[in-house]
């Protein structure tokens, strides 16, 4: 928790009343930071040009600044990796408890808690069992939640299909059960209480698997490689797929004795994970619901350090290369890869493909990172419409 009172002083005004504020432009060692008011940079393609409001003086200093760079400028979200901020009053929220207050009703969009075996799920659902077009799995990846999913899952509710996105024993709303007591957060473990999930939400026939991430978004693709008769067709998007696939420096730093249990406890750790493996900042209304179990509780964070202790990430990364490969998986996967992804290269999506060209496509989605269901979700529902 006391990572929660670590952030950069003082920062924008958190509340719903910051479209009026103005602030203070200052020189970044990137060029000129232009004031702007509370407005987000949304993404569009490169050829797009982006208009940032600024004084008279600060037009003159930049037309000497170096080159443009959109992802440079001050955001509203206090976390993000390039914001230093100047507010001319301070930031209302403060402390722990303001921001709790703030959010702690936010990001539940489609969903409910529901009962497995000894533990609760949080599991959003869209669409209804009378669906059409058959049932969608959306499997989220560590540190983050199904929240990533709620805009897909929306689209593909419209399109006819049934869908389901929970967040894994110790993400996001779900149960964090201690190490320990009943459950260790061991490779084995997720599996079994996936497949009690599965049971209890009356999904029998097989479906449609969609995953995303590292850590538990792999699990969810050794749990299909041990059920492959429960899935009718794979997407992957951005995951580690073979045993050239980096571990970024997060999982590294949760293995070393004493440190990992310190950065565990980052209030904002899983929302600057999503941004360092993006091209985009999280718009603040967003980065909320990825902070939130993590302002909560220490559970989260010390769930987290204890699956990434118990994970063999090369390991996991070879038994996926091998079992997806030609003579071992013959069903459909598409590969939907976000190419700005900062983690994973799209090298790893074209070597994965290479190891069964005949049941692997690949689809390259531009302008999205390592969570192309939260960089451009329009994309990734063009893609599993036409897939599925």
């Amino acid at each position: 928790m006391a990572w929660a009172l670590l952030s950069p002083p003082p920062l924008l005004n958190l509340s719903t009343s910051t479209s009026s504020t103005s602030y203070t432009s200052i020189k970044t060692t990137t060029g000129i930071a232009t004031a702007i008011n509370s407005r987000y940079w949304r993404r569009r393609s490169t050829s797009k040009s982006v208009i940032a409001k600024a004084s008279e003086k600060d037009d003159a200093k930049a037309e000497d600044s170096p080159a443009f760079n959109p992802f440079g400028f001050v955001t509203d979200n206090p976390s993000s990796r390039s914001a230093i901020q100047l507010p001319e009053s301070p930031a209302e929220d403060g402390n722990v408890g303001q921001m709790l207050y703030r959010i702690e009703d936010k990001g539940k969009d489609f969903g409910s808690t529901i009962k497995s075996g000894k533990f609760r799920w949080f599991v959003r659902e869209t669409g209804s069992s009378e669906s059409s077009r058959g049932t969608i799995v959306f499997l989220h990846g560590a540190p983050t939640q199904s929240y990533s999913y709620r805009v897909v899952m929306s689209q593909m509710a419209d399109a006819g299909f049934h869908c389901f996105a929970p967040d894994w024993i110790g993400f996001g709303f779900s149960d964090k059960p201690q190490p320990g007591y009943g459950f260790d957060y061991t490779e084995k473990e997720f599996h079994a209480e996936f497949d009690k999930l599965l049971e209890v939400l009356g999904i029998k026939t097989p479906f449609f698997l969609v995953v995303q991430g590292f850590l538990v978004g792999s699990y969810g693709l050794t749990w299909a490689l041990k059920n492959p008769s429960k899935i009718t067709k794979l997407t992957i998007l951005n995951s580690p797929l073979t045993v050239s696939s980096p571990i970024p420096g997060l999982f590294q730093q949760l293995r070393i004795p004493l440190f990992g249990e310190f950065t565990c406890q980052n209030a904002v750790l899983a929302e600057r994970f999503i941004e360092a493996g993006s091209p985009y900042v999280l718009k603040l209304e967003k980065a909320d619901v990825y902070r939130l179990p993590y302002l909560s509780s220490g559970g989260p964070g010390f769930a987290l350090l204890e699956a990434s202790k118990k994970a063999n990430f090369k390991g996991i990364s070879s038994q996926i290369a091998a079992g997806f490969a030609s003579g071992s998986w013959d069903k459909p996967i598409l590969v939907a890869w976000g190419i700005s992804d900062k983690y994973l290269p799209q090298s790893v999506a074209e070597e994965f493909q290479k190891g069964n060209p005949s049941n692997v496509k690949l689809k390259l989605i531009e302008g999205a990172g390592h969570m192309p269901q939260e960089d451009w979700p329009e994309k990734v529902v063009d893609a599993l419409r036409v897939f599925f």
